[in-house]
Parts: C-alpha cells; sequence; structure tokens
C-alpha cells in the first residue's frame, strides 16, 4: 500500500485528540497507510494557555506509541501556524462593515475558521499532503462554523488546490459520549483542558447557512488569491491582500 503524510487541524480538544488516536492506531477510514501525522495548530492571537495542547499531545503521543501496535508507528510532527493577521483581515478590521451586508450577523469564527482552512491548505500544499482531516462534528452543529453549508464549501475551496478535506468524525460523535468513550479505550483524556482558551470561544450568533455561505463566497476570492501569492514566493502581494487597518473591501 502506497504511504502518505496525513494533516489534522488540531486544537488539543477531545474531537481533533481522538482524530490523531485513529490515524495513530491505522483507523481512520478512507486513509491510506499514514507515515507521518502532521498536527496543525493555529493562533489566532486571541488566546490563551498556550501550552495546553502541547502538553496533552506529549501524554497522548507517549501513550499512543507505546499501545496502539501499529509498526512502525507513524511520526508526529507538531506546528504551530500564525493566521492572526488573516483573521484580523477577514473580520476583526471590517467587522462594522461587513455585519450590514450579512444581516448583521456575528461571524467572527466563520472568518477564523476561514483563516485556519487557508493556512492548513497552504501548509498542505507545501509538503505534498492531500488529505487534511478536521473534528467537527454533529454534536456542535450549532456553531456556524460546523455547519453543513461550511464543511460543504471548504471541501470543494480545498479541493481546487488539491487538498482533500475530510470530516470524518462528524456523523459518529453526534454525543460528547461517543467521543469520551473512544478517548477512553485508548486510554487518553477525555474531558476538557487540552485546548487553548479563545476569546471569542462560544461566541453567539444567530447567523444562518444562507448567510455564512455569502460570507465565504464573497471572500474565498482574496483567500484564494493571497494562498497563490504565498505558493509564489511573492510575499509583498501576498501581505496586501490583508493590509494592517481598515481599507474598504
Amino acid at each position: 500500500m502506497q504511504q502518505h503524510d496525513i494533516a489534522i487541524l488540531y486544537s488539543g480538544g477531545t474531537d481533533s485528540l481522538a482524530l490523531y488516536a485513529l490515524a495513530m492506531s491505522g483507523k481512520l477510514l478512507d486513509t491510506p497507510r499514514v507515515v507521518n501525522i502532521h498536527l496543525l495548530h493555529m493562533l489566532n492571537g486571541m488566546s490563551r494557555f498556550h501550552d495546553f495542547p502541547q502538553r496533552r499531545l506529549d501524554v497522548a503521543k507517549r501513550i499512543l506509541t507505546a499501545s496502539c501496535g501499529t509498526t512502525p508507528s507513524p511520526e508526529t510532527i507538531y506546528v504551530e501556524l500564525d493566521m492572526g493577521r488573516l483573521f484580523q483581515g477577514l473580520w476583526l478590521d471590517h467587522y462594522e462593515d461587513l455585519m450590514p451586508r450579512y444581516g448583521n450577523k456575528n461571524l467572527v469564527c466563520v472568518a477564523c475558521k476561514l483563516g485556519m482552512h487557508a493556512k492548513a491548505i497552504h501548509y498542505c500544499i507545501e509538503h505534498n499532503i492531500a488529505f487534511l482531516y478536521v473534528g467537527y462534528t454533529q454534536k456542535q452543529g450549532f456553531y456556524p462554523e460546523q455547519t453543513q453549508t461550511f464543511m460543504t464549501k471548504l471541501q470543494a475551496f480545498s479541493r481546487n488546490f488539491g487538498v482533500t478535506t475530510l470530516f470524518p468524525l462528524y456523523e459518529t460523535f453526534d454525543s460528547k459520549d461517543t467521543a469520551r468513550h473512544l478517548l477512553e479505550d485508548y486510554g487518553l483524556p477525555s474531558t476538557g483542558g487540552g485546548e487553548r482558551k479563545c476569546l471569542f470561544c462560544q461566541t453567539r450568533t444567530t447567523a444562518t447557512e444562507a448567510e455564512i455561505g455569502a460570507y465565504l463566497d464573497d471572500m474565498f476570492s482574496r483567500v484564494e488569491e493571497y494562498i497563490e501569492h504565498k505558493l509564489a514566493g511573492r510575499i509583498k502581494d501576498a501581505a496586501r491582500c490583508f493590509p494592517p487597518g481598515r481599507p474598504s473591501i
């Protein structure tokens, strides 16, 4: 079987930890034989307790390497990627102008996740990684960035760059009990405490899927331009996609 690297959006929370456990044990569905697991941890500039994800990973890696039984076990590559400028450019710098366009709804977490996916896609292309796994789950479907509209549009966007984005836990993890049961089977921490605490965590919004979709459709062209400039080494042009301050958009 052909060997591949995979990437996982890793927050340190239970769902991304479950993805890591499944990948280490060779039980992620539709996954080729894994050589390296790239855990992509995103920095949005709005979080606290920065050592939590790394500390949880250190414990999980030690347990999984000893117990999963794959020979040899995949290597784990933990990477922190700063997407704070994208987050600011996609929402924080312009929210007064953007909110009226989308029903006066708060889309701060949608913008943050879009920035995360942009960084992840860029990383995957540069490291020749074809599969990006994300731990969105049905039990958290009330979050705007974990709706079907968001996932479907991000899958199509990443596919344009040759990256397949997968959400393998979405239907299975329809309750907290499922995630907890899986993690306990692996001897891993099954409750909170592994994620950084974001200023916008659990921010309330009444945005509909239509408003979420409209926002994404409007922003994809800028994100695509940014990724293409980065890949081509056009640093100045990439910076101009998300300049500091509040220029009109």
